[in-house]
């Protein structure tokens, strides 16, 4: 391509500061360096993890930043060292890295990678190094990603590449949200068939729980949420039962116990809430009870009464759904293009990238499951 080599000026929203809406730039990209790719961002999903990043990390020193992690694009051009990418190939940037050769890459049962920005950066949620500069000085790029930009640079460790005909304003999904909630029900907590689930939180990353325990085989599938109007959508995911906490003058452990025999065999935490997280464990049956930690934060400590574990219960977290990225990835999109898995479903709003604050604001009020940007043609 004509831009290969060159410094790229492009459009992007800027994070100049935490609590503070995003401002529409001209930033430059800088061309790949070694064992790099420069990717054509075409769109990307608003993900509550940047509204997390923006309004509660409380992390100046994350800042100023290109955030968004939840996109596809098209590789415009490689740096020396790349040889499994070309320009015009379909891809995917991924928040988890997947070098291949550190122990955690080839120990079976994780996802993390000892390259990744989260290893030595996990406080300001970006690394130190970035391809990015505005008004004259470096803008971090959000999660090693930085999809709110018509370009990005990625290290190829950090990319995958998928089918040439799938629909990157679908697929991009998959970068994030979807790929986090579905692998915590199939991979995290492995749902077993003729199980009961309950799933807390009724976002993006909460329904795609739901689909995960759907066709992992659970019999009943609580949705869990105080907005009831998600019900609905909540059902076309593969909910059986559905419940609102502020309907009851009881702890919701209690109630779903009562509609249980006890508890159900899973639950899944997707609000990214502490109090939640203790609420979901204890919702879970004693004796074999598995609960798992989905929604993201890290500002305050939870807790739990030992007896919780003692009596048999299990309480594990989920990253990305526990998928390892590169190699897992585009078998979640084959099996989105087979219809083993919906996308399309979870989309309630198409804009441009100017109206990202719009973006944001839905997600703030609850109004939407997941907006997608449509960054470039």
């Amino acid at each position: 391509m004509a831009t290969a080599g060159k410094v790229i000026k492009c459009k992007a929203a800027v994070a100049w500061k935490p609590n503070a809406p995003l401002v529409m730039e001209e930033i430059e990209v800088a061309p790949p360096q070694e064992g790099e790719i420069r990717i054509k961002v075409i769109a990307t999903g608003v993900c509550h993890t940047d509204l997390y990043h923006l309004f509660e990390s409380q992390q100046i020193k994350g800042f100023p930043a290109v955030l968004g992690h939840e996109g596809a694009g098209v590789v415009e051009s490689v740096g020396p060292g790349v040889t499994d990418f070309k320009p015009g190939d379909k891809v995917i940037p991924l928040f988890i890295s997947q070098c291949g050769e550190c122990r955690f890459c080839k120990y079976p049962k994780t996802n993390l990678c000892d390259r990744n920005w989260s290893s030595k950066h996990y406080d300001v949620m970006s690394d130190s190094t970035s391809r990015f500069t505005c008004r004259g000085q470096p803008i971090l790029q959000f999660m090693g990603t930085s999809t709110f930009s018509e370009y990005t640079v990625m290290n190829q460790i950090a990319v995958t590449k998928i089918r040439d005909d799938a629909p990157l304003d679908r697929v991009c999904l998959l970068a994030c949200g979807v790929a986090t909630g579905y692998g915590a029900a199939v991979n995290t907590a492995a749902v077993t068939p003729g199980s009961v689930c309950a799933v807390f939180g009724l976002g993006a990353v909460g329904l795609a729980a739901v689909m995960g325990c759907k066709n992992a085989g659970a019999s009943r599938i609580f949705a869990v949420d105080i907005n009831e109007e998600k019900f609905k959508k909540a059902k076309v995911f593969g909910a059986t039962d559905f419940v609102n906490p502020k309907s009851y003058d009881k702890p919701i452990s209690e109630v779903l116990a009562e509609m249980t025999n006890g508890g159900v065999d899973f639950s899944l935490e997707c609000v990214g809430n502490t109090e939640v997280m203790r609420s979901a464990l204890e919702s879970c049956v004693k004796g074999w009870g598995v609960s798992v930690l989905v929604g993201w934060t890290d500002v305050k400590d939870f807790s739990a009464r030992p007896i919780q574990l003692i009596s048999g219960k299990t309480w594990k977290g989920s990253l990305f759904g526990g998928f390892k990225s590169k190699e897992c990835v585009p078998k979640l999109v084959e099996d989105y293009m087979s219809g083993k898995i919906m996308l399309d479903e979870f989309i309630t709003h198409n804009m441009p990238l100017e109206k990202v604050n719009d973006a944001i604001n839905l997600m703030k009020t609850g109004e939407c499951i997941r907006t997608i940007l449509n960054i470039s043609k």
